[in-house]
């Protein structure tokens, strides 16, 4: 949006932000919500503190003192956001899609900062990563919560998490388990998704695939071809046993010993007949900017491990190759019931583009990764702050674009010799 745009919007701007009004004790603090989200939304280059005060006329101080040391209660900022999503944004195909992000930093102050993989810049570098939800339903997405992942550096060295405000309690926990957490809070305000979807590094944590399934929470995630699975569900007994033949006899549930072993999904593709006597079905994803998005897939049942080796499913793996480069190929995998169409499956599968846009928007329009404090509740409250200036942009921008077909549109009657479509771009 241009300058002239965003000037129009003010009365717009000023009403949504009124909603979270009631989460600032203080007229005055109420103020800077205003200041910092117009400076977020703003033309300016460069959207940190100092940039965004100076372009309000408001003393620099005071806009890094409602950051990161005024009293107002952030969570429930995110709680509001939360409910608008929940009352205004509701939708039967509503997907959750997890995801992280990372920002480089040059000094060693930000919160959570260390050389680590970071995926902005595609190598090891010195930065933070946080973890997100975001959330998508037909034409619309955002971001609905996010963490800083603590790194076990971090988290070992309390004098150091004192010095930057983080709480006694917030120790190193893996990415994983953080975004369980987020979908968890998500979910105990009222925002549930009918799918929940995520690539390939989240799909391969056994811990994120069984958390979701024991919340009953359907999800069609990207996984590794070396993730193990059975195609053929495995026996299980309970038989006595001694380990090494002494001791004790043991009623553990195993597998049996002539039980077939489970074998890399890769293996399973390329070895196991259900795959190997498939034909490719052919399918159009979507419309990119260079033609239409194609392709092929195979889908069977597939039975996976759970933390004591034993078969959990069926569940659905679903293998796809690029039909313009078949060398790209991507495993999927799902606990959806067997008879959910293919088409939906897909759909969710193909959604991630969604999260990916919601983080080029927040960083490029926002100024997600523009955060330069030193303190942990600064850094909480400008993720916050920035899903909530999203928020607000992707509303205004469903209403600029006006009633259109929606994107998660299911395939009608197709010729055997065209692609199905899954979904208009």
């Amino acid at each position: 949006m241009d300058a002239s745009t965003i000037a129009g919007l003010k009365p717009d701007l000023d009403a949504f932000l009124e909603r979270f009004a009631d989460c600032f004790t203080r007229r005055d603090t109420r103020t800077h919500l205003t200041t910092y989200v117009g400076g977020q939304l703003s033309n300016v280059k460069r959207k940190n503190v100092e940039a965004m005060a100076l372009e309000a006329g408001v003393p620099v101080r005071t806009l890094q003192e409602f950051l990161s040391q005024h009293r107002w209660d952030e969570d429930a900022v995110r709680e509001r956001l939360l409910q608008i999503v929940r009352d205004e944004h509701a939708h039967e195909h509503s997907i959750g899609i997890i995801d992280e992000t990372s920002d480089d930093k040059k000094g060693v102050k930000t919160p959570g900062v260390q050389r680590q993989h970071l995926g902005c810049s595609g190598k090891h570098d010195n930065g933070i990563v946080t973890v997100h939800l975001a959330y998508a339903a037909d034409d619309f997405h955002c971001l609905l919560d996010g963490e800083l992942f603590l790194p076990q550096s971090w988290s070992d060295d309390r004098p150091r998490c004192r010095e930057a405000g983080i709480p006694e309690d917030m120790v190193y926990r893996p990415k994983s388990e953080i975004a369980l957490e987020l979908c968890d809070r998500s979910r105990a305000h009222g925002v549930n998704f009918a799918w929940l979807t995520f690539d390939e590094w989240y799909g391969a944590k056994p811990a994120v695939l069984h958390g979701l399934d024991a919340r009953d929470q359907s999800f069609v995630g990207e996984t590794h071809c070396r993730f193990v699975a059975w195609t053929e569900e495995p026996s299980v007994t309970s038989r006595p046993f001694r380990k090494n033949g002494r001791g004790r006899s043991r009623r553990t549930p195993r597998t049996t010993a002539n039980s077939p072993k489970p074998r890399y999904l890769e293996e399973l593709v390329h070895h196991k007949r259900v795959f190997t006597d498939q034909s490719w079905e052919t399918w159009r994803i979507k419309d990119g900017e260079k033609g239409p998005i194609v392709w092929e897939v195979k889908h069977a049942s597939i039975w996976v491990r759970d933390e004591n080796d034993l078969p959990v499913g069926p569940w659905r793996l679903i293998l796809c190759r690029n039909a313009t480069n078949v060398a790209e190929v991507k495993y999927f995998i799902s606990n959806a019931p067997p008879e959910t169409p293919l088409s939906i499956l897909l759909l969710v599968a193909f959604s991630r583009w969604r999260v990916e846009r919601c983080f080029q928007d927040d960083k490029g329009e926002v100024g997600l990764d523009h955060y330069e404090g030193r303190r942990y509740i600064g850094l909480k409250r400008h993720l916050i702050l920035s899903a909530v200036s999203l928020l607000f942009l992707s509303r205004v921008n469903q209403q600029l674009r006006g009633e259109k077909p929606g994107l998660d549109r299911l395939p009608g009657s197709h010729s055997d010799v065209r692609p199905r479509t899954i979904a208009l771009a």
